[in-house]
C-alpha cells in the first residue's frame, strides 16, 4: 500500500492507494470515525451496479447502517437540482452531524457529493472513494467541492476536505478506454507542470495494458504532486493554480458543447495543447514542447482542437472563477516540467488564444 499525507493541519489527512482496497473500506472509516453510526453512499447509476454493493457489505461488517443515493451518471447532473435531491435524501434517511458521507463515483459524484457533505447540517465528515481514474489522480484530492451554474463550470461550490481518500486502481479496469483516457489527460498535466520524468513514462508505455500494469506508481505520483502543492496554498490563490494548466480553455470547450461534446479531460488536452502553441511561437516556452505534448496526446486518442473558433469560448472564459476583475491567471510553460503563472490583463487574452 502507498500511503501519502495531506498536511493540512486540523485537516489532514491520508490518501491510501492500493489495488483491492475497497472491501477494507468500511473497517477504515469506522476506525477513522468512531462516533458515526449511519453512512451515505453518493454514487451514480454507471459506477453503483458495479460497486456499491460491496462497499455498503463493508460499512455495514463495520456496524454502520448504509443508505445509498445514486445519481444520474454525467456533468450534465453537477447541478444545482441534484444538489438539492441528494440533501432532501440526507435528511430523510436521518443523517446527523457524526455521520459520514462516501462519495463512490468519478469526478462529478466526488465534486457534488462532497459540496453536499460541506452544506448538510453546516458540514458532516466526508470520504472519498474515487473510482476513475481523472478522480483517483486529480479532483478526489484537494478539497475542492463544487457544481456547475449556467453561467460557467464549479461556479458554485466550498473548499472542504475529505477525511481520506481510499483509492482502490482495481476499479480502473471497467473504465472504458475513453475515459481511461480521459483521466490521462491530468495525469499528462501533472508531468507537463512538475515532472518531466512522469510526462516521459506516460509517453514511453507501449499501450494501455503496460499502462495499467504501472497505474499504481502514475496514481501516486500525481496525488504526491497534487498533495504538495495543496499544502502550500490550499485556498487556490497561488501555487496551486498551476494545476489549473489547460482548464481555462478547457472548461470553456466542455460549457460550449454542453458538457456533452468532450470530456474533462479531453478539454483539459485541447487546452494544454493549443495554448502551449500558441506560447511557443511567443517565444516562451521552450521550442519543440507542443510537438511533444501533441504526440502523447495522439498516442491516447486525446483531442488537439475543439473544432470551434476559440473567440467565440471568450465570453464562456469571462466567467472562469480564476478572472478577477479586468485580469486572470493563466498557467504556462517554460518547458516540460516546469509550469509558471502568468497574469493577463484580460484584454491580452486574445493574443494567447491565437
Amino acid at each position: 500500500m502507498e500511503k501519502i499525507h495531506v498536511d493540512l493541519g486540523a485537516h489532514a489527512y491520508d490518501i491510501e492507494i492500493e489495488a483491492g482496497l475497497l472491501p477494507t473500506v468500511g473497517g477504515k472509516v469506522a476506525a477513522l470515525l468512531p462516533k458515526a453510526r449511519k453512512a451515505a453512499i453518493v454514487s451514480d447509476t454507471n459506477v453503483a451496479p458495479l460497486y456499491a454493493a460491496q462497499l455498503q457489505a463493508s460499512l455495514e461488517a463495520a456496524g454502520l447502517a448504509v443508505v445509498q443515493v445514486v445519481i444520474e451518471a454525467g456533468e450534465q447532473s453537477k447541478n444545482m437540482t441534484v444538489l438539492s435531491q441528494v440533501l432532501e435524501q440526507l435528511a430523510t434517511a436521518g443523517l446527523t452531524r457524526t455521520d459520514v458521507l462516501l462519495t463512490l463515483g468519478g469526478g462529478v459524484v466526488g465534486d457534488l457529493g462532497g459540496f453536499a457533505a460541506a452544506s448538510y447540517m453546516r458540514g458532516i465528515a466526508f470520504v472519498q472513494v474515487p473510482t476513475s481514474l481523472l478522480a483517483q489522480i486529480d479532483s478526489s484530492v484537494g478539497g475542492k467541492v463544487a457544481v456547475d451554474l449556467a453561467a460557467g463550470k464549479n461556479l458554485a461550490g466550498a473548499f472542504y476536505q475529505p477525511k481520506a481518500v481510499f483509492i482502490d486502481t482495481n476499479l480502473l479496469r471497467t473504465l472504458s478506454t475513453r475515459f481511461l483516457h480521459d483521466g490521462l489527460a491530468e495525469a499528462i498535466k501533472y508531468g507537463c507542470i512538475k515532472d518531466a520524468a512522469l510526462f516521459d513514462k506516460i509517453a514511453g508505455f507501449a499501450d494501455d495494458a503496460e499502462l495499467l500494469a504501472n497505474i499504481d506508481s502514475v496514481v501516486a505520483t500525481c496525488c504526491a504532486i497534487k498533495a504538495r502543492i495543496v499544502e502550500e496554498d490550499e485556498f487556490d490563490t497561488g501555487l496551486r493554480m498551476l494545476l489549473n494548466f489547460g482548464h481555462t480553455l478547457g472548461h470553456a470547450v466542455e460549457q460550449h458543447f454542453g458538457y456533452s461534446g468532450f470530456t474533462h479531460g479531453e478539454g483539459v488536452a485541447i487546452g494544454m495543447y493549443q495554448l502551449t502553441a500558441r506560447t511557443e511561437a511567443m517565444g516562451l516556452t521552450t521550442v519543440g514542447t507542443a510537438a511533444r505534448i501533441k504526440a502523447v496526446l495522439e498516442k491516447y486518442n486525446l483531442p488537439l482542437a475543439a473544432g470551434v473558433e476559440k473567440k467565440e469560448l471568450l465570453s464562456t472564459m469571462a466567467r472562469d472563477k480564476k478572472k478577477n476583475g479586468s485580469s486572470i491567471t493563466i498557467i504556462i510553460l517554460k518547458a516540460l516540467g516546469e509550469g509558471v503563472l502568468q497574469k493577463l490583463d484580460w484584454q491580452q487574452v486574445p493574443e494567447y488564444l491565437g
